[in-house]
């Protein structure tokens, strides 16, 4: 670890799945980070395509340039350009020898605001097909608080009394966090290379939801 000057980390996951606020979060910074090209040139219009980060952009906030990051958008196919770029970008990197290149951790991002809560088919294929070797892949829920809102609106609909109203609503937004972790973890647990470990972002701090292997 201390030949390691930079913690290289790629973050991936769909179109306002909150990625930039855990980065910023990461970083202690309400800025947006500045960005670099391959060879460490600024870039000074990284989002010029569909408003989307190029995934060998390096992404460094001034407020903790420890960290480098990549971000990856979702792919709607396993079959798309976009899907076989990740795919690429994730299996040479995880590979390689050198550790400046190298990505150390991978953060897959899916956000409980999504009705069907779930992962797509394209989704389930990234972890059926991109081996990372040693480097962990953790699976984020992001957005959970959207869950208390659906915890509400059933304990309304169940006639909801106001008396540990709160506690209620806690235990039902609990109930149902644990509901969509399940599910999702039974479903990513049936792919060849499952996620490492399980993590639901919540307010201002990370929740640990499952154990890190």
């Amino acid at each position: 670890m201390n030949n390691i000057k930079q913690f290289r980390i790629l973050i991936m996951g769909r179109a306002n799945a909150g990625k930039t606020t855990i980065l910023q979060r990461i970083c202690n910074s309400t800025d947006q980070p500045e960005v670099f090209d391959g060879a460490g040139n600024k870039v000074y219009n990284p989002v010029a395509h569909h408003g989307q980060h190029e995934i060998e952009h390096e992404l460094v906030f001034q407020s903790n340039p420890g960290f480098v990051f990549h971000d990856s958008c979702g792919f709607d196919t396993a079959t798309g350009k976009q899907f076989n770029e990740v795919k690429s970008f994730v299996v040479e990197r995880a590979a390689s020898t050198s550790i400046k290149q190298r990505i150390h951790a991978i953060w897959f991002c899916i956000p409980m605001t999504d009705s069907h809560r779930t992962v797509t088919e394209a989704e389930q294929q990234f972890f059926n097909e991109c081996d990372t070797g040693h480097v962990p892949v953790i699976l984020v829920l992001t957005k959970v608080d959207t869950l208390k809102l659906d915890a509400i609106q059933e304990l309304e609909d169940g006639g909801l009394e106001m008396e540990r109203a709160e506690e209620k609503i806690a235990e039902k937004e609990k109930e149902k966090l644990e509901k969509w972790l399940t599910h999702i973890k039974v479903m990513l647990g049936k792919c060849k290379f499952p996620p490492r470990g399980y993590v639901s972002l919540k307010s201002e701090c990370f929740d640990t939801c499952g154990e890190f292997c």
